[in-house]
C-alpha cells in the first residue's frame, strides 16, 4: 500500500461541553466537530498533578490497558485542539459558575479555525 501524504487541514468548527460535578478529576466531558462534516465524542477533560490535560477516547483491552481510539498524529495537531477545547471549557466554567446550571449540557460553537 503506497500512503499518501494530504495537502488539505481539518478546522475545528465546534466544541460541546457537558459540564460535571466540581467533585473529582474528570471536569467535562467534550465534542469536537471538525468542517462541520465529521464529530469526534467522549474526549475528557481530566485534572492532573499540575494541570488540566485532555484523555482522548479509548477503549479497555483484555489485558486491562487503555488504547486511545482517535488522538491527533501530531503536536501540533494536538496543540490546536488542547488550545480551542480549553479556550471554550474555561469560558463555559466561568458561565456557569454565575448561572449554577450543575449538569446541564451546555453547548458552544468555536470560532473556526484557520490553519496558516
Amino acid at each position: 500500500m503506497i500512503k499518501k501524504e494530504r495537502d488539505t487541514s481539518m478546522n475545528i468548527t465546534d466544541v460541546r461541553l457537558r459540564k460535571l460535578p466540581t467533585e473529582g478529576k474528570l471536569k467535562a466531558i467534550v465534542s469536537v466537530t471538525f468542517d462541520n462534516e465529521f464529530v469526534l465524542h467522549d474526549i475528557k477533560i481530566i485534572e492532573g498533578k499540575e494541570s488540566l490535560f485532555l484523555a482522548m477516547p479509548s477503549r479497555r483491552l483484555p489485558n486491562g490497558e487503555y488504547r486511545d481510539i482517535a488522538h491527533p498524529i501530531s503536536a501540533e495537531a494536538r496543540k490546536e485542539l488542547e488550545d480551542v477545547v480549553f479556550k471554550e471549557y474555561y469560558s463555559v466554567k466561568e458561565q456557569l459558575d454565575q448561572e449554577d446550571n450543575d449538569g446541564e449540557v451546555i453547548e458552544v460553537e468555536a470560532e473556526e479555525v484557520i490553519e496558516e
